[in-house]
């Protein structure tokens, strides 16, 4: 059909040829449902295929990409191939494709799409060991080709682990293609991204970059954004530190509270960092040596080390019964705004989580202790002005659950 022109996004071309296995995994806006589409479209136009299009479970048509695959031919005019029916779509080259779910079938049941060319398996992360057991040496006809499409959920699903483990099936073709890949983004789309980029980096990396999902619901800060800004001259500017050394790192981190929002300006962090040197790091920070700090009140020495070698202002956190949690749930009522160079920062306010029960998985009222060195120093930095708030009764209520996670 030499009328049919359709384009294909750069980030795609690696898959066209005959691979036996041709995968696209990626997040929203990618266009891999779009990819996989006109591929079929131009496939089927060329010679005589027969294509099942596959779901983990599908209980009705409404649910699969037959809508798709009807908008494309609608699109590129192409009616005259093919012949639409209620339950299947049938071309002028005498070929078939049928849409089925994966859950339905047993493996005599499977034995039914033996002599099919292409298998076309939407939302693969979805798919289960067993459904990929049955599916792969069912699709066995020579020159047969099983496509997958699939926003990545978990790095433990049988779709990752199969074409994105250490040893994929020979003759695979794989590409992670996102939204920036996608030359033909909607200008709808770009605003839902631009607006989860700018208030949830979690739900940003996962929905738009196509990373594996975080648990959101024991994730203990959804109240921040990652965004460029200046300091103002009359900020005040507060300092926490955290110590470490073997395997832990020694932080600084340089913040200001305006109004209802707590702007994280600047970090230092080092692991295995001797206390000789600790000067030096933290003076990496601007003007931290004209700022008060508080540090961890573990390591006395420190600090008074400290406090002869350019750093006089540094205090001692004062700790005590349930500092941890009012620390935090004091962090967790203000929107907090990290600038992009306090990497350690985001990271961590990404990781921080409460604890969960190994068995059930539920979500337990424990914050767990890792991923939190500068959320740690966040909180010292802090300290001074929650005690100030409490003093006059203006501290945030405690009294919620913090196994929710909800911002306080």
């Amino acid at each position: 059909m030499s009328e049919l022109r359709i384009k294909i996004a750069e980030a795609f071309l690696p898959l066209e040829g005959p691979h036996r296995y041709i995968g696209a995994h990626g997040g929203r806006g990618s266009a891999k449902s779009h990819y996989f589409g006109e591929r079929w479209l131009r496939e089927n136009v060329a010679e005589k295929l027969d294509v099942v299009c596959l779901r983990e479970t599908l209980k009705s048509l409404e649910f699969s990409v037959k809508k798709l695959l009807e908008s494309k031919i609608q699109t590129y005019n192409a009616g005259a191939y093919f012949d639409v029916q209620d339950r299947r779509i049938l071309t002028t080259r005498g070929g078939v494709t049928i849409f089925e779910g994966m859950q339905n079938h047993t493996a005599d049941s499977i034995k039914s799409l033996e002599g099919f060319d292409r298998a076309m398996f939407e939302e693969a992360q979805a798919a289960t060991d067993k459904s990929l057991t049955l599916l792969r040496p069912t699709i066995r006809k020579p020159g047969s080709q099983m496509w997958f499409a699939w926003n990545p959920d978990q790095a433990s699903d049988p779709i990752d682990k199969l074409l994105r483990g250490d040893q994929p099936p020979p003759d695979s073709a794989v590409v992670e293609v996102n939204y920036m890949d996608n030359p033909w983004l909607p200008d709808e789309l770009r605003a839902e991204m631009e607006y989860d980029r700018g208030r949830d980096p979690d739900k940003y990396a996962h929905v738009w970059l196509g990373k594996y999902r975080q648990n959101s619901e024991a994730r203990v800060f959804k109240n921040w954004r990652i965004e460029e800004f200046d300091t103002d001259p009359a900020w005040i500017l507060r300092q926490g530190a955290d110590w470490g050394f073997s395997i832990d790192p020694s932080v600084l981190v340089q913040c200001a509270i305006v109004g209802r929002t707590l702007y994280v300006i600047h970090e230092a962090y080092r692991v295995g960092c001797e206390v000789d040197f600790l000067p030096q790091l933290f003076g990496t920070v601007p003007e931290s040596e004209r700022w008060p700090t508080t540090a961890d009140s573990a390591r006395p020495e420190t600090i008074s080390y400290m406090q002869r070698h350019g750093f006089p202002k540094m205090l001692a956190a004062i700790k005590g019964a349930r500092s941890l949690e009012e620390g935090v749930s004091f962090l967790q009522s203000f929107d907090i705004v990290v600038h992009p160079r306090c990497l350690h920062a985001i990271e961590e306010l990404r990781a921080y989580s409460y604890e969960t029960d190994p068995l059930t998985g539920q979500i337990l009222p424990k914050l767990a202790d890792k991923d939190n060195h500068v959320i740690d120093s966040l909180r010292y930095a802090c300290e001074g002005a929650r005690r100030a708030m409490m003093g006059r009764g203006k501290a945030p209520d405690f009294s919620t659950s913090a196994a929710s996670g909800a911002r306080l």
